[in-house]
């Protein structure tokens, strides 16, 4: 009889434990705004450069009180764009973010993660995330220099080293 109380009071713990979700540990959010200067002569993405674990979500948040935005990542199946985001991973566009409007994308391939703003891509709004580390399985690396890109706008993407050095970069505040 003692053994099949220990046995119902083990049993309705675990019951009890996968009732209570928020007791148990939550994924990673990382939030990454959309600015710009008010007179709208520079936009860009902070951080522009960040690292992350894998299975990390992003939160993108216009907070240009002038312009909308747009997170979007470079893939075929996204405006037929040349991928610079890992073979496996599944693109993303967050279409128009209007002021304070946001916008959530979950990333579980490790690799790096090129995305740019539709209207704004010539501007440098683009952004670079480092999802886990070299070595993890199935990383892939920051996509091959190709001419689909001004060379303005490769200048403008951080180095995944100098992101996996410092964890995030920001550029392009406004003084």
């Amino acid at each position: 009889m003692a053994r099949r109380r220990q046995v119902l009071m083990l049993g309705g713990g675990v019951l009890a434990a996968l009732g209570f979700p928020r007791l148990l540990p939550a994924a990673p959010v990382e939030t990454v705004e959309m600015k710009g200067t008010a007179r709208g002569e520079r936009v860009w993405f902070a951080p522009m450069g960040l690292a992350v674990a894998v299975g990390t979500t992003l939160r993108f948040i216009n907070r240009d009180p002038g312009n909308s935005h747009t997170s979007t990542a470079y893939h075929p199946e996204v405006f037929d764009r040349l991928s610079r985001i890992p073979a496996k991973a599944t693109p993303w566009d967050s279409d128009f973010l209007l002021p304070d409007d946001s916008f959530e994308v979950t990333l579980t391939v490790p690799g790096v993660y090129d995305y740019y703003c539709i209207p704004h891509e010539m501007a440098g709004m683009v952004g670079r995330i480092v999802v886990g580390r070299p070595g993890d399985p199935g990383w892939q690396g920051p996509a091959q220099e190709s001419d689909d890109l001004d060379p303005e706008i490769l200048a403008a993407f951080p180095s995944m080293e100098e992101i996996l050095a410092k964890g995030w970069i920001v550029k392009g505040e406004a003084p």
